[in-house]
């Protein structure tokens, strides 16, 4: 069973910036994409950002191009995602999810195992 972490998440200002950082305890390198998704209250999860196993593919939700860069670092086998110019839209629990394959999807069914999720606030 894989377990996945994230942390990172927090209260910010409007503008302000967060790094999430998702690791998978026990694991040095997996070949696996990942990605980072957002549920914010009353709504469903919606896709965020997606990378492949070597970086080599990213992708993102159009509203945060731009803003958020998702990467990751084989040596610690962690993924990150740096926001920065935050919104109150950006309020939401973020989960980090390994992929089925080696690249990174846009698709929730395309993803079998999931952290529990971390808190981003923004207020205004």
């Amino acid at each position: 069973q894989e377990k996945l972490v994230e942390s990172g998440g927090g209260l910010v200002q409007a503008g302000g910036s967060l790094r999430l950082s998702c690791t998978a305890p026990g694991r040095t390198f997996d070949s696996y994409g990942r990605g980072w998704f957002r549920q914010a209250p009353g709504k469903e999860r919606q896709f965020v950002a997606a990378i492949s196993w070597n970086g080599g593919r990213i992708n993102y939700e159009d509203s945060v191009k731009g803003r958020f860069t998702i990467s990751r670092d084989s040596a610690k086998n962690t993924v990150y995602l740096d926001m920065t110019n935050l919104q109150l839209d950006d309020t939401a629990v973020y989960y980090c999810a390994r992929a089925r394959s080696d690249y990174g999807s846009r698709r929730e069914y395309e993803y079998d195992y999931w952290g529990q999720g971390t808190q981003v606030t923004v207020s205004s």
